[in-house]
């Protein structure tokens, strides 16, 4: 059976990069205190004890998604803005796009009984549109131990390059075996799915995902976390929920005010109070010379 490869959870992010473009998965161990996991699991725990099991063979039926975690849980914004996490994203989104985002958050609970997810790749939530382009870059924080047992995460490496009517053998697929506190970063084109649990205890992954910011979020952030929730967050994370221009002229709307009491066209941090001048409303001058660039096929202006 293969095996998915470990770093330090401060691993120099090229190194981790390369891994990820090649194998489509990697963990960084102890990447979170035994205090922060325990806090975070206190914080989250009347959510997830209160959320549903899925009522299909692929959400599952003993297992439950707690999303909306930006707005509910204070301690996930850190997660969500994680610095070693954003440096994989640079790396493996950035190159194409202006901006990436935050696509979702769900505190993913699989418990006694559930039986192995269906093996899929996540980028297909967008249909089977994108083989051309990485779209996403994924987390699960493990806040108990992944094990084999208990439903670790099945994960066929090096198979980002497969033909999407590939699949996986039985020996050759790994599992996300971890530690609480590490964290398994996969891309949207690797195989993988939810590992059954044949144990007596739950096992809680806490499931942040990136994606390119002209693609549409599986998570909608601005019902998840509408404008008076988001208004009180920390400009960055207001930008990563997509309170932000995904590009010149891509994102922005037109208050609907009595005549003469708005502009026409404002982007999307103008519902949180965010007045940033006339002229700015489509993007600004640095997305219009982007997007001017791309048109051109140069590089914009440093």
């Amino acid at each position: 059976m293969p095996s998915l490869m470990h770093f330090s959870a401060d691993a120099p992010a090229d190194e981790v990069a390369a891994a990820l473009r090649r194998e489509g998965a990697v963990i960084l161990d102890d990447a979170l205190s035994p205090a922060e996991v325990e806090a975070l699991s206190a914080e989250l725990r009347p959510y997830v004890e209160a959320t549903d099991p899925g009522r299909d063979g692929f959400s599952g039926d003993r297992t439950t998604r707690t999303g909306a975690l930006v707005a509910r849980s204070p301690r996930t914004r850190p997660l969500v803005m994680d610095r070693r996490i954003h440096a994989l994203c640079e790396a493996v989104l950035k190159p194409n796009c202006h901006r990436y985002q935050l696509h979702l958050t769900q505190l993913i609970r699989i418990m006694p009984g559930q039986g192995a997810q269906p093996i899929h790749r996540d980028r297909w939530a967008w249909g089977k549109h994108l083989s051309h382009v990485e779209p996403q870059l994924n987390t699960i924080w493990a806040l108990t131990d992944f094990t084999e047992a208990n439903g670790a995460t099945q994960v066929v490496p090096g198979s980002v390059g497969w033909p999407d009517e590939r699949q996986a053998e039985p020996g050759e697929i790994a599992r996300a075996v971890m530690k609480k506190g590490s964290v398994l970063v996969y891309l949207g084109s690797v195989f993988h799915g939810g590992g059954a649990n044949v144990s007596g205890q739950d096992r809680w992954g806490l499931n942040i995902t990136y994606a390119l910011g002209w693609l549409r979020q599986e998570e909608n952030q601005y019902l998840s976390c509408p404008p008076q929730i988001a208004a009180g967050l920390e400009p960055e994370l207001q930008a990563l929920l997509g309170y932000a221009m995904g590009n010149y002229a891509l994102g922005y709307y037109t208050p609907p005010l009595p005549p003469g009491q708005g502009p026409e066209a404002a982007p999307p941090e103008y519902a949180l109070g965010v007045r940033r001048g006339e002229g700015a409303s489509l993007g600004g001058a640095e997305l219009l010379a982007a997007a001017s660039a791309q048109v051109r096929g140069t590089k914009p202006p440093a």
